[in-house]
Protein backbone atom coordinates (compact mmCIF):
# COMPACT_ATOMS: atom_id res chain seq x y z
CA UNK A 1 0.00 0.00 0.00
CA UNK A 2 1.41 3.42 -0.89
CA UNK A 3 1.16 6.51 1.26
CA UNK A 4 -2.09 8.39 0.74
CA UNK A 5 -4.13 11.16 2.28
CA UNK A 6 -7.06 10.09 4.43
CA UNK A 7 -9.39 11.60 6.96
CA UNK A 8 -9.04 9.37 10.03
CA UNK A 9 -12.03 8.42 12.11
CA UNK A 10 -11.95 9.07 15.85
CA UNK A 11 -12.14 6.31 18.44
CA UNK A 12 -12.34 6.23 22.23
CA UNK A 13 -10.46 3.40 23.90
CA UNK A 14 -11.72 1.44 26.91
CA UNK A 15 -11.48 3.04 30.35
CA UNK A 16 -8.17 1.85 31.81
CA UNK A 17 -8.95 2.85 35.39
CA UNK A 18 -11.33 1.79 38.14
CA UNK A 19 -14.13 4.34 38.36
CA UNK A 20 -17.37 4.17 40.38
CA UNK A 21 -20.36 3.03 38.32
CA UNK A 22 -22.04 6.44 38.50
CA UNK A 23 -18.95 8.03 36.98
CA UNK A 24 -18.81 5.40 34.23
CA UNK A 25 -22.51 5.94 33.40
CA UNK A 26 -22.06 9.72 33.30
CA UNK A 27 -18.98 9.35 31.12
CA UNK A 28 -20.70 7.23 28.48
CA UNK A 29 -23.73 9.52 28.46
CA UNK A 30 -21.28 12.24 27.39
CA UNK A 31 -19.67 9.92 24.83
CA UNK A 32 -23.06 9.12 23.27
CA UNK A 33 -23.44 12.82 22.41
CA UNK A 34 -19.84 13.28 21.26
CA UNK A 35 -18.45 13.18 17.70
CA UNK A 36 -16.48 9.99 18.41
CA UNK A 37 -17.09 7.34 15.73
CA UNK A 38 -15.92 4.17 17.50
CA UNK A 39 -16.15 3.32 21.22
CA UNK A 40 -14.31 0.47 22.92
CA UNK A 41 -15.95 -0.69 26.16
CA UNK A 42 -15.20 -3.28 28.82
CA UNK A 43 -12.69 -4.07 31.54
CA UNK A 44 -9.18 -4.60 30.18
CA UNK A 45 -7.04 -4.47 33.33
CA UNK A 46 -8.48 -6.41 36.29
CA UNK A 47 -11.59 -8.55 36.77
CA UNK A 48 -11.81 -7.46 40.43
CA UNK A 49 -13.00 -4.08 39.19
CA UNK A 50 -16.61 -5.17 39.27
CA UNK A 51 -18.69 -2.08 40.00
CA UNK A 52 -19.66 -2.25 36.32
CA UNK A 53 -20.84 -5.80 35.69
CA UNK A 54 -20.93 -7.72 32.41
CA UNK A 55 -24.64 -6.96 32.03
CA UNK A 56 -23.91 -3.26 32.60
CA UNK A 57 -21.29 -3.22 29.86
CA UNK A 58 -23.75 -4.79 27.45
CA UNK A 59 -26.34 -2.15 28.34
CA UNK A 60 -23.77 0.62 27.80
CA UNK A 61 -22.84 -0.94 24.47
CA UNK A 62 -26.49 -1.06 23.36
CA UNK A 63 -27.03 2.59 24.31
CA UNK A 64 -23.94 3.72 22.40
CA UNK A 65 -24.93 1.65 19.36
CA UNK A 66 -28.39 3.26 19.41
CA UNK A 67 -26.61 6.65 19.43
CA UNK A 68 -24.91 5.74 16.15
CA UNK A 69 -21.53 4.64 17.49
CA UNK A 70 -19.60 1.59 16.36
CA UNK A 71 -19.15 -0.35 19.60
CA UNK A 72 -16.30 -2.79 20.25
CA UNK A 73 -16.09 -5.10 23.28
CA UNK A 74 -12.55 -5.15 24.67
CA UNK A 75 -11.04 -8.11 26.51
CA UNK A 76 -8.61 -8.39 29.41
CA UNK A 77 -4.93 -8.06 28.55
CA UNK A 78 -3.84 -10.64 31.14
CA UNK A 79 -6.00 -13.59 32.24
CA UNK A 80 -5.22 -15.59 35.36
CA UNK A 81 -8.42 -17.34 36.53
CA UNK A 82 -11.11 -19.63 35.18
CA UNK A 83 -13.73 -16.97 35.87
CA UNK A 84 -11.85 -14.63 33.55
CA UNK A 85 -11.74 -17.30 30.85
CA UNK A 86 -15.51 -17.73 31.23
CA UNK A 87 -16.03 -14.01 30.63
CA UNK A 88 -13.63 -14.09 27.69
CA UNK A 89 -15.62 -16.92 26.10
CA UNK A 90 -18.83 -14.93 26.54
CA UNK A 91 -17.31 -11.82 24.90
CA UNK A 92 -15.82 -13.78 22.01
CA UNK A 93 -18.94 -15.91 21.58
CA UNK A 94 -21.28 -13.02 20.82
CA UNK A 95 -21.65 -11.37 17.41
CA UNK A 96 -23.65 -8.24 18.28
CA UNK A 97 -20.43 -6.22 18.52
CA UNK A 98 -16.89 -6.47 17.18
CA UNK A 99 -14.35 -7.83 19.70
CA UNK A 100 -10.99 -6.24 20.48
CA UNK A 101 -8.58 -9.06 21.39
CA UNK A 102 -6.03 -7.84 23.92
CA UNK A 103 -4.27 -11.18 24.27
CA UNK A 104 -3.67 -14.09 21.94
CA UNK A 105 -6.25 -16.28 23.71
CA UNK A 106 -9.02 -13.97 22.50
CA UNK A 107 -7.59 -14.24 18.98
CA UNK A 108 -7.88 -18.03 19.20
CA UNK A 109 -11.50 -17.83 20.37
CA UNK A 110 -12.46 -15.44 17.56
CA UNK A 111 -10.65 -17.32 14.83
CA UNK A 112 -12.74 -17.35 11.66
CA UNK A 113 -14.87 -14.38 12.72
CA UNK A 114 -14.08 -10.64 12.53
CA UNK A 115 -12.02 -9.14 15.36
CA UNK A 116 -9.60 -6.31 16.11
CA UNK A 117 -6.30 -6.61 17.97
CA UNK A 118 -5.36 -4.06 20.61
CA UNK A 119 -1.99 -2.45 21.33
CA UNK A 120 -1.11 -5.12 23.92
CA UNK A 121 -0.85 -7.78 21.19
CA UNK A 122 2.70 -7.63 19.84
CA UNK A 123 2.16 -6.91 16.15
CA UNK A 124 5.68 -5.84 15.25
CA UNK A 125 5.87 -6.76 11.56
CA UNK A 126 3.77 -7.39 8.47
CA UNK A 127 4.18 -11.19 8.73
CA UNK A 128 2.37 -11.20 12.08
CA UNK A 129 -0.32 -9.00 10.59
CA UNK A 130 -0.76 -11.43 7.70
CA UNK A 131 -1.25 -14.35 10.10
CA UNK A 132 -3.83 -12.40 12.08
CA UNK A 133 -5.63 -11.35 8.90
CA UNK A 134 -5.93 -14.99 7.88
CA UNK A 135 -7.67 -15.66 11.22
CA UNK A 136 -10.20 -12.84 10.73
CA UNK A 137 -8.45 -9.69 11.97
CA UNK A 138 -9.94 -6.60 10.35
CA UNK A 139 -8.23 -3.90 12.46
CA UNK A 140 -4.99 -3.57 14.39
CA UNK A 141 -3.65 -0.97 16.80
CA UNK A 142 0.00 0.01 16.48
CA UNK A 143 1.91 -0.97 19.67
CA UNK A 144 2.75 2.30 21.37
CA UNK A 145 6.53 1.69 21.50
CA UNK A 146 6.88 1.47 17.71
CA UNK A 147 8.09 4.35 15.58
CA UNK A 148 6.75 6.33 12.67
CA UNK A 149 9.24 4.55 10.38
CA UNK A 150 8.03 1.12 11.50
CA UNK A 151 4.44 2.09 10.81
CA UNK A 152 5.37 3.44 7.37
CA UNK A 153 7.01 0.12 6.52
CA UNK A 154 4.06 -1.92 7.78
CA UNK A 155 1.56 0.26 5.97
CA UNK A 156 3.34 -0.52 2.71
CA UNK A 157 2.81 -4.24 3.36
CA UNK A 158 -0.39 -4.50 5.38
CA UNK A 159 -2.91 -7.02 4.04
CA UNK A 160 -5.88 -5.80 2.05
CA UNK A 161 -8.98 -5.01 4.10
CA UNK A 162 -7.25 -4.34 7.44
CA UNK A 163 -7.68 -0.96 9.14
CA UNK A 164 -4.82 0.69 11.01
CA UNK A 165 -5.53 2.43 14.30
CA UNK A 166 -2.99 4.54 16.20
CA UNK A 167 -3.03 5.28 19.93
CA UNK A 168 -2.94 9.05 19.54
CA UNK A 169 -3.70 10.39 23.02
CA UNK A 170 -3.33 8.94 26.51
CA UNK A 171 -0.89 7.68 29.08
CA UNK A 172 1.27 5.04 27.47
CA UNK A 173 0.43 1.44 28.46
CA UNK A 174 3.94 0.11 29.07
CA UNK A 175 3.67 -3.28 30.80
CA UNK A 176 1.39 -5.79 32.55
CA UNK A 177 2.27 -8.02 35.50
CA UNK A 178 0.65 -10.75 37.59
CA UNK A 179 1.43 -8.56 40.62
CA UNK A 180 -0.88 -5.66 41.51
CA UNK A 181 1.35 -2.66 42.11
CA UNK A 182 -1.41 -0.49 43.57
CA UNK A 183 -2.20 -3.10 46.23
CA UNK A 184 1.51 -3.58 46.90
CA UNK A 185 1.93 0.15 47.50
CA UNK A 186 -0.57 -0.21 50.36
CA UNK A 187 1.03 -3.42 51.68
CA UNK A 188 -2.07 -5.37 50.67
CA UNK A 189 -2.14 -8.78 48.97
CA UNK A 190 -3.57 -8.87 45.47
CA UNK A 191 -6.42 -11.18 46.55
CA UNK A 192 -7.44 -8.70 49.26
CA UNK A 193 -6.75 -5.39 47.52
CA UNK A 194 -9.81 -3.65 49.03
CA UNK A 195 -10.45 -1.88 45.71
CA UNK A 196 -7.30 0.19 46.14
CA UNK A 197 -7.39 1.32 42.50
CA UNK A 198 -10.67 3.18 42.91
CA UNK A 199 -8.85 5.86 44.92
CA UNK A 200 -6.65 6.65 41.92
CA UNK A 201 -8.91 7.58 38.98
CA UNK A 202 -5.90 8.25 36.72
CA UNK A 203 -3.45 5.82 38.31
CA UNK A 204 -0.88 6.34 41.07
CA UNK A 205 2.01 8.51 39.89
CA UNK A 206 5.54 7.38 40.76
CA UNK A 207 8.33 9.92 41.21
CA UNK A 208 12.09 9.50 41.20
CA UNK A 209 14.24 10.81 44.04
CA UNK A 210 14.75 14.01 42.10
CA UNK A 211 10.97 14.51 41.79
CA UNK A 212 10.64 13.39 38.18
CA UNK A 213 7.11 12.05 37.63
CA UNK A 214 7.82 9.26 35.17
CA UNK A 215 5.41 6.33 35.75
CA UNK A 216 1.81 5.73 36.80
CA UNK A 217 0.74 2.51 38.52
CA UNK A 218 -2.68 1.22 37.50
CA UNK A 219 -3.24 -2.09 39.26
CA UNK A 220 -1.34 -4.72 37.25
CA UNK A 221 -0.54 -2.18 34.53
CA UNK A 222 2.39 0.22 34.41
CA UNK A 223 1.82 3.41 32.43
CA UNK A 224 3.83 6.48 31.59
CA UNK A 225 3.11 9.46 33.82
CA UNK A 226 3.11 11.69 30.76
CA UNK A 227 0.40 11.59 28.14
CA UNK A 228 1.29 10.71 24.57
CA UNK A 229 -0.11 13.18 22.05
CA UNK A 230 0.24 12.56 18.31
CA UNK A 231 -2.38 15.04 17.13
CA UNK A 232 0.30 17.57 16.08
CA UNK A 233 1.54 14.84 13.68
CA UNK A 234 -1.87 14.55 11.99
CA UNK A 235 -0.60 15.44 8.51
CA UNK A 236 1.98 12.68 8.77
CA UNK A 237 -0.61 10.20 10.08
CA UNK A 238 -2.91 11.05 7.19
CA UNK A 239 -0.10 10.63 4.70
CA UNK A 240 0.63 7.19 6.11
CA UNK A 241 -2.96 6.12 5.53
CA UNK A 242 -3.91 5.74 9.21
CA UNK A 243 -7.64 4.97 9.40
CA UNK A 244 -8.41 5.65 13.08
CA UNK A 245 -7.01 7.84 15.87
CA UNK A 246 -7.59 6.57 19.40
CA UNK A 247 -8.10 8.69 22.50
CA UNK A 248 -7.62 6.91 25.83
CA UNK A 249 -10.05 8.20 28.50
CA UNK A 250 -8.89 10.16 31.55
CA UNK A 251 -10.97 10.98 34.59
CA UNK A 252 -11.34 14.66 33.70
CA UNK A 253 -11.54 16.70 30.49
CA UNK A 254 -11.98 13.81 28.03
CA UNK A 255 -14.86 15.75 26.47
CA UNK A 256 -12.52 18.69 25.87
CA UNK A 257 -9.86 16.40 24.43
CA UNK A 258 -12.42 14.95 22.00
CA UNK A 259 -13.51 18.45 21.02
CA UNK A 260 -9.94 19.55 20.20
CA UNK A 261 -9.35 16.40 18.12
CA UNK A 262 -12.58 17.06 16.25
CA UNK A 263 -11.61 20.67 15.56
CA UNK A 264 -8.30 19.56 14.08
CA UNK A 265 -9.87 16.75 12.02
CA UNK A 266 -12.42 19.13 10.53
CA UNK A 267 -9.83 21.81 9.76
CA UNK A 268 -11.02 24.35 12.32
CA UNK A 269 -7.64 24.19 14.11
CA UNK A 270 -4.15 23.55 12.78
CA UNK A 271 -2.54 20.35 14.13
CA UNK A 272 0.44 22.18 15.62
CA UNK A 273 -1.88 24.63 17.40
CA UNK A 274 -3.49 21.75 19.34
CA UNK A 275 -0.37 20.93 21.36
CA UNK A 276 -0.70 23.73 23.91
CA UNK A 277 -4.44 23.40 24.75
CA UNK A 278 -4.12 19.60 25.00
CA UNK A 279 -1.08 19.88 27.30
CA UNK A 280 -3.20 21.92 29.72
CA UNK A 281 -5.66 19.03 29.98
CA UNK A 282 -3.07 16.35 30.80
CA UNK A 283 -2.53 15.10 34.37
CA UNK A 284 1.28 15.41 34.11
CA UNK A 285 2.37 16.66 30.69
CA UNK A 286 2.99 15.52 27.09
CA UNK A 287 5.28 12.99 25.43
CA UNK A 288 5.73 11.61 21.92
CA UNK A 289 9.26 10.20 21.92
CA UNK A 290 8.49 6.68 20.72
CA UNK A 291 6.84 7.99 17.56
CA UNK A 292 10.07 9.79 16.66
CA UNK A 293 12.39 6.92 17.62
CA UNK A 294 13.52 8.62 20.82
CA UNK A 295 12.96 7.94 24.53
CA UNK A 296 9.25 7.48 25.12
CA UNK A 297 9.01 10.22 27.73
CA UNK A 298 10.47 12.87 25.44
CA UNK A 299 8.15 15.64 24.25
CA UNK A 300 9.61 16.48 20.86
CA UNK A 301 6.56 18.20 19.34
CA UNK A 302 6.35 20.48 22.38
CA UNK A 303 10.06 21.25 22.08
Amino acid sequence: MSETTTKPRLSLGPISYYWPKDQVDEFYAMVAESPVDIVYVGETICSKRNQVRWEDWLEIAATLKAAGKEVVLSTLALLEAESELKRLRAICGQDDHLVEANDIGAVQLRRGRPFAVGHSVNVYNDRTLELLAADGCMRWVLPVELTRETLADMQQRRPEGIETEVYAYGRLPLAYSARCFTARARNLPKDDCRDACIDHPDGMVVETQDDNRFLALNGIQTQSARTMNLLPALDDLRGLGVDILRISPQSQHTDKVIDIFQQVLTGEMEPAASAEPLAKLMPTGPCDGYWHGAAGMDALAAA
